[in-house]
């Protein structure tokens, strides 16, 4: 049967999208008000964080140019269900600058502690960042280079971060935890799902398809991805001090016809002695391009000394961030986060053959009672590419 020119058109789809998504919101909310069944607990939880990215304007041309600046509202509202204690569901809606969308919908299985099942909608267990995404979980009003989507200057040149967060996506987890004695913790996930997505001439994963409704929520070439996380966890609570150590890693192709391949790879680390805290993670991704008919007029650069042309990019990323209270309701926070793309480029890029980002954070978080919070941070960008930069932001987060 042939679909209506309504169906089709990404105007109305944008639209019947918000409404679905304020829909879902409103359900969320009301069913966390019903009484509860005998053997559920429901439990409901959120934050709001409404934000401002100032970026210096430059040689007369205002941030816009170059960051999507200004105020932004991103937002998080999680009901969870037990069954008992082997089965819980859990619904998240978010709203960002993509609007409104299914952040979870998934329904968990726990057989013991040592293997869960996982299966729908959920954001895949890689690195440590992906497990404080909401703006409630995280002490900077934006996200690390490595995990940015939409507010890192020059973010479009680079096409943003190596994994942008948050990253949801439909399919199946396996996970679990052991510990042993009491100081030991071991944390495992694999999972396949369905990856990430592009064109058939695609030169680099389009994350606006990955996200969008309008190009369904469905497997664009029927191939899954497959990843998992490896962690392990050493907790001293008679000096309240721990350490955690994870690898992950992550494989799919990302095209209709699942000829472009990537594979991700990741470490990352926490740790915690007494108030002090200190994280970091270092991620790469390695992503095939198509050449085309025509590589000498699709690519920026030659072939190499071989007469071929390189069908892969490399993009890796890291952050180191530290957090300190100077008050029983003040945190100083310091990062200092980094972003390079290494390979080809298209001719029209205003990239080069290497491009890199360093960029430097202060700031605060500031707790003034009943759930909010306060952010404010000063930011240098130091580009290879471009002119340096000077940004500031400021953030009130709120826990619905």
């Amino acid at each position: 049967m042939k679909r209506s020119e309504t169906t089709r058109d990404p105007g109305v789809r944008r639209s019947l999208s918000a409404r679905l998504g304020l829909f879902a919101l409103l359900s969320v909310v009301t069913l966390s008000a019903l009484p509860m069944a005998r053997g559920q607990e429901r439990n409901f939880a959120g934050s709001v964080q409404g934000a401002y990215l100032y970026v210096h304007d430059q040689d007369g041309e205002p941030g816009r140019k170059r960051a999507f600046d200004g105020f932004t509202t991103e937002m998080s509202a999680k009901l969870a269900v037990d069954f008992g204690e082997h089965v819980s569901t859990a619904v998240k809606m978010c709203y960002g600058c993509h609007g409104f969308e299914v952040g979870m919908a998934f329904a968990d299985i726990n057989v013991v502690d040592e293997l869960r099942f996982k299966v729908g909608r959920f954001s895949p267990s890689f690195g440590e960042f992906v497990l404080r995404h909401d703006p409630a979980n995280h002490r900077t009003v934006d996200k690390p280079l490595p995990y940015d989507m939409g507010r890192m200057i020059h973010g479009q040149e680079f096409n943003w971060g190596v994994l942008p967060q948050p990253y949801v996506d439909q399919g199946l987890e396996i996970s679990g935890t052991h510990w042993f004695g009491y100081t030991f913790q071991l944390d495992y996930a694999a999972y396949a799902v369905s990856g990430l997505r592009g064109t058939n001439d695609g030169l680099d994963i389009d994350f606006i398809q990955t996200r969008s409704a309008a190009f369904y929520y469905v497997d664009n070439n029927s191939r899954p991805a497959a990843g998992g996380r490896l962690a392990g966890t050493l907790d001293f609570a008679d000096s309240d001090t721990s350490l955690t150590l994870g690898l992950s890693g992550m494989w799919g192709w990302y095209d209709p016809d699942h000829k472009l391949s990537y594979t991700i790879a990741g470490i990352d680390g926490y740790l915690k002695v007494k108030k002090f805290q200190l994280r970091g993670e270092y991620l790469i991704r390695r992503t095939e391009m198509s050449l085309g008919d025509d590589p000498a007029a699709r690519f920026k650069y030659g072939p190499g000394s071989n007469g071929k042309f390189d069908r892969y990019f490399l993009k890796d990323g890291f952050y180191v961030e530290a957090l300190y209270p100077v008050h029983k309701n003040v945190e100083l926070v310091g990062r200092f986060d980094g972003l390079k793309r290494t390979g080809n480029v298209p001719s029209t890029s205003t990239l080069r053959d290497k491009s890199v980002i360093f960029r430097y954070t202060l700031g605060t978080d500031i707790s003034v009672g009943y759930g909010v919070r306060v952010k404010l941070a000063g930011e240098f960008y130091d580009f290879s590419d471009f002119k340096d930069e000077i940004a500031a932001t400021l953030g009130v987060v709120a826990v619905l």
